[in-house]
């Protein structure tokens, strides 16, 4: 299916890899609808990339907020495209050095909005495709693709991440039953699992942390780009045969316990 002339949602779509898979399914010839919770940012993407992006204050985890969204980003025509970004880190050990649990509220935090905000709004897009015309006969009536974020941290989590890693290794695992349940609708369901990537929340970490990270990649020996991560989106979305697979985007990089 290609980006042109249809319409996707991005979750988390104001700023990091959000923001880089917005521009290249804009710069691919899609209507994009921004959701995400930061206003000032989302609107400033939105007017900076008008008339082809329209921005839509979203809670990935609220039913009727996605539903909103979603009947907001319909005003640029059907949604075909949903790709989720938005997520939260959180680093704390199951218990502490000096024998204090991990927060459960914090545990619960993370898990709602990695992998419960993703399944809403995976399952509330896909309810929308399916009422929609098959792109074309070529595929098998194609109607839409879904692109999830998940991380290495689902394979290899770290040391303090086991809410993060949690939280991913469940959107790894619904990758191929999402896949499977949606086969016979024409909805494709693929996830990426990006490694260590240059977004903001990496940015305001110093210098020493972030060469420490860059230490255990093999090549290329750098931060990903979140333009790169977009490529990857903007592939998933033209490749009718890429399917309930999760794909690693990390340099071959393999998590040690700690940096």
């Amino acid at each position: 299916m290609k980006a042109e002339n249809h319409t996707a949602v991005v979750t988390g779509g104001a700023s990091g890899l959000g923001e880089a898979t917005v521009r290249k399914l804009v710069v691919a010839g899609a209507k994009v609808a921004i959701l995400d919770r930061d206003r000032t940012k989302g609107e400033t993407l939105a007017n900076e990339l008008a008339p082809s992006t329209v921005f839509c204050e979203c809670d990935v985890t609220d039913e009727q907020s996605v539903v909103t969204a979603l009947d907001r980003a319909g005003i640029l025509g059907p949604v075909r495209i949903a790709v989720n970004c938005a997520g939260v880190g959180w680093a704390q050990r199951v218990v502490d050095k000096t024998g204090n649990p991990h927060s459960l509220d914090a545990f619960r935090k993370v898990v709602e909005i990695n992998l419960v905000g993703t399944f809403n709004v995976l399952r509330l897009a896909a309810s929308a495709m399916a009422r929609l015309d098959p792109v074309d006969s070529e595929n098998a009536g194609e109607r839409g693709v879904i692109v999830n974020t998940a991380s290495v941290a689902a394979y290899e989590g770290q040391i303090g991440q086991i809410a993060y890693a949690a939280s991913k290794g469940g959107v790894v695992s619904l990758t191929l039953p999402a896949a499977r349940d949606l086969a016979s609708l024409g909805i494709r369901v693929v996830t990426i699992a990006p490694g260590t990537f240059d977004t903001p929340m990496l940015a305001l970490l110093p210098q020493h942390a972030r060469d420490a990270l860059v230490a255990h990649i093999p090549f290329p020996k750098r931060l990903g780009s979140p333009v790169e991560f977009a490529e990857l989106v903007a592939h998933i979305v033209e490749n009718p045969y890429l399917n309930g697979e999760t794909i690693r985007l990390d340099g071959a990089l393999r998590m040690p316990p700690k940096n």
